[in-house]
């Protein structure tokens, strides 16, 4: 009588048990049909939660990449355009010192042109000290204030450095975010340091009433407006080549973020035809073990044992 009572008990147990699993499995089932995710513990999948948490990192790294490079192309499309507008503002010294230097201009025309060239150095300094968009100036190098600075005098002298900072925009990638502005303003004319300031000044300076000889001086102008248009050009072309290398970071992080979004779907999203199906053979299963266990309990049999 003590065995037969042992069995029934067994039965309850393992009828019991056998239904509980069976409602787990579909609550799991049911989980991860309505969140999409196949993986919600460590323990589902403990070799799969592993690589998940290595591409979240490698995600969350990635992020911050893009982060880099956006700012960076940002960084270097201002400062060729601040470049391109020092050309175009040199290349209109050099006309106006062409007309300075005809001697049919006179003295009228020369001061006149002396203005418009003191308009230019304006500009021109106040392109020199050009910021990003979160305030940091686009040409002093890793100094922390104004790339250029006026002395008491009036002259304009460089006020930055000569290094460049990098950003990580990609593994093993590190890209300079612009120029300093010695690279960008300062030159030689014959071998004698000068900069695109000190060359306007000068002709300015030149074109003033009473000054000898207006004509030669413009004249001798030009050769350093050519060296500071040239300088300018030169900058224009290395940011330029640098702005499409980042571009094409860009593109290979788009491809590089897909490549992760694919990795993570593929070892945590639920595959949804799989878990439909095996959530209907789950419910079947436990409607029959309930069915099952309501019949084999009301034998009369099994009631009396």
């Amino acid at each position: 009588m003590t065995f037969v009572s042992n069995s029934t008990g067994a039965f309850y147990d393992r009828s019991l048990a056998q239904m509980s699993d069976l409602r787990v499995s579909l609550e799991e089932l049911q989980t991860q049909i309505s969140t999409g995710r196949r993986i919600e513990r460590g323990s589902d999948d403990p070799a799969a939660a592993s690589r998940l948490r290595t591409l979240a990192r490698t995600e969350r790294l990635a992020e911050v990449q893009a982060d880099n490079a956006d700012k960076l192309a940002r960084d270097l499309t201002a400062a060729g355009d601040e470049v391109l507008g020092v050309a175009n503002l040199l290349s209109r010294a050099r006309e106006l010192a062409i007309l300075a230097a005809n001697d049919p201009t006179g003295a009228n025309g020369r001061e006149a042109i002396a203005q418009e060239l003191e308009q230019l150095e304006e500009e021109l300094f106040d392109r020199a000290n050009a910021q990003t968009l979160t305030g940091e100036p686009l040409f002093a190098g890793t100094a922390a204030g104004p790339a250029f600075v006026r002395g008491p005098g009036g002259a304009v002298s460089y006020n930055g450095n000569g290094d460049i900072a990098s950003v990580n925009v990609a593994p093993g990638t590190d890209l300079e975010r612009g120029l300093a502005g010695s690279q960008i303003f300062q030159f030689d004319v014959n071998g004698t340091p000068s900069d695109a300031f000190a060359v306007l000044a000068d002709l300015t300076a030149a074109l003033q009433p009473g000054v000898p000889d207006p004509a030669a001086a413009a004249r001798a102008a030009i050769e350093g407006l050519d060296a500071g248009i040239e300088a300018a050009t030169r900058s224009q072309t290395v940011l330029g080549t640098r702005l499409a290398w980042v571009e094409v970071v860009q593109d290979a992080q788009v491809d590089r973020g897909l490549s992760i979004d694919e990795q993570q779907s593929d070892l945590g999203d639920t595959d949804l035809g799989e878990a439909i199906a095996r959530l209907q053979q789950t419910e079947t299963a436990l409607e029959a073990s309930q069915l099952s266990f309501t019949r084999v309990s009301n034998l009369s049999l099994f009631n009396a044992l």
